[in-house]
């Protein structure tokens, strides 16, 4: 083995994988860079989403980070650094930047639920990944910024997951002045769901994960894809599109025992189907 392959073996693992029953944990684990998305973090996510979306053992996902920072965005390093090729970077920015929107877009398509756990920082396409994920818990010390205009960046990528998880005014006042909020503030205007102490954001986003978990999968899937696609319809086109999965719903086993444990007041068997 060679000195490069010897060394390049030793490096910790950039993406752990953890089983806890029916929830599966991914942590961010390049600390030392503040968990920058870089090339190989991004495809390792993506990886493992694709991974767990046919596996009927996973019923949600939790994605937390190792460090003080949750996520700092994109590898500003490793983007510089092909400046020099021939077209000044142009093609990889692109391959990149599309990487990390599809993973993106892995996450909503997922059809298990996708819960954050921010125990920092959460800056660029770090905070696109918050908003990203279906459900978010938030460590109190927890910041989150779309900063990319300080550096002459506009967070354009980022804007897409967050202009649909806050109204419009703060969505623009994070991505023209670049600002932190607190966790309070991100809580307050719908960015995540719960604040809680340092230190536990991780439990809680797990245990958050197995009160979904406990729901039947089927159900949980079909409303997921529901949700996200009736967000981009008009009033009555989202009435009728709902209607239509309602009436599939209603026909599912798992519909039929939950309104028949619920009328016979007992605890239903879910099939997931």
């Amino acid at each position: 083995m060679s000195q490069t392959a010897r060394a390049a073996s030793t490096q910790p693992p950039i993406l752990l994988r953890e089983t806890l029953g029916s929830i599966a944990v991914l942590t961010l684990n390049r600390p030392q860079a503040r968990n920058s998305l870089s090339e190989g973090l991004l495809a390792e996510l993506h990886a493992a989403l694709n991974d767990i979306h046919d596996d009927a053992r996973v019923r949600a996902v939790v994605i937390a980070a190792n460090g003080s920072a949750f996520s700092a965005g994109h590898d500003m390093k490793e983007l510089t650094a092909r400046r020099t090729d021939a077209d000044r970077g142009r093609a990889y920015f692109a391959e990149i930047m599309n990487a990390c929107s599809a993973m993106m877009q892995a996450i909503v398509q997922l059809p298990k639920p996708v819960v954050a756990a921010v125990q920092g920082v959460a800056t660029a396409a770090g905070c696109q990944l918050v908003a990203s994920c279906d459900l978010a818990i938030s460590s109190e010390a927890a910041t989150f910024a779309t900063p990319g205009v300080d550096i002459g960046l506009f967070c354009s990528t980022p804007m897409v997951a967050l202009s649909r998880n806050v109204p419009r005014k703060q969505a623009m006042e994070m991505l023209l002045t670049g600002e932190p909020i607190s966790a309070a503030t991100a809580q307050g205007i719908g960015l995540v769901n719960r604040v809680v102490a340092a230190g536990t954001e991780r439990d809680a986003a797990i245990a958050l994960a197995q009160k979904v978990a406990l729901k039947s999968a089927y159900t949980v899937k079909l409303g997921k894809a529901a949700f996200y696609r009736q967000a981009e319809m008009n009033l009555a086109d989202a009435y009728r599109y709902a209607a239509e999965v309602m009436t599939e719903n209603m026909m599912a086993r798992d519909a039929e025992e939950g309104i028949g444990a619920f009328i016979e007041k007992r605890e239903p068997k879910w099939q997931d189907r």
